[in-house]
């Protein structure tokens, strides 16, 4: 069983329009996933802005995923209660 199994998350934040713009969807995390096994070594790279940020963030819920499972040692994070998640 893996120590950190994330799976199919997906962030999405709505950019407000400008004075005469239009509203737009930015696809910050779409469908990411991946396992990290006890003792393992993982590393995250991607271009500035390419949502490494956010899925950390995601992971540790301080940005709440739009979709996708988070597991850690087994329990959905996603479905802890904010005062457990402190």
């Amino acid at each position: 069983m893996p120590l950190l199994d994330v799976a199919g998350l997906t962030k999405h934040f709505v950019r407000k329009p400008g004075l005469f713009g239009k509203t737009s969807v930015v696809k910050a995390v779409d469908d990411v996933t991946f396992a990290i096994h006890e003792g393992e070594m993982f590393g995250l790279v991607g271009e500035s802005g390419s949502g490494k940020s956010t899925t950390g963030r995601c992971i540790l819920r301080l940005v709440e995923p739009d979709s996708g499972d988070v597991l850690f040692r087994g329990e959905n994070v996603l479905e802890v209660s904010r005062g457990r998640m402190r």
